[in-house]
């Protein structure tokens, strides 16, 4: 299922439920079919999506790099900051907009 993210101010963002949720989650959000970022709220969810990926990459980092012929044929897996990136830009950038921005998601379904 793909969750739309639409902004007042930015283009839309599109996701899997799958990566929405974890998202979500993060900033305390329901998954909920339909959703709103309020102004107030947008700052505080970029600022603690921004925690979980610097925490991502630090766990990361922490990782022993084994790597053998096999695996430099396989391609890398998405990671959370990579994905994150879309919403945080979308949140800080709606979120300079005034009292009126807004966010507000969809989705088929809660997911």
């Amino acid at each position: 299922m793909i969750v739309t993210f639409e902004s007042s101010e930015t283009g839309e963002v599109l996701m899997y439920a799958e990566t929405a949720k974890t998202l979500l989650d993060i900033v305390g959000k329901a998954t909920t079919a339909r959703g709103v970022f309020t102004p107030p709220e947008m700052l505080p969810a970029a600022a603690k999506l921004q925690a979980a990926v610097a925490e991502a990459r630090r766990q990361a980092a922490a990782l022993p790099e084994e790597e053998d012929e096999e695996d430099k044929s396989k391609p890398l897996p998405v990671s959370l900051p990579q994905r994150a990136w879309p919403l945080i830009d979308m949140l800080e950038r709606t979120a300079k907009a005034g009292p009126q921005a807004h966010i507000m998601w969809t989705a088929a379904a809660d997911f």
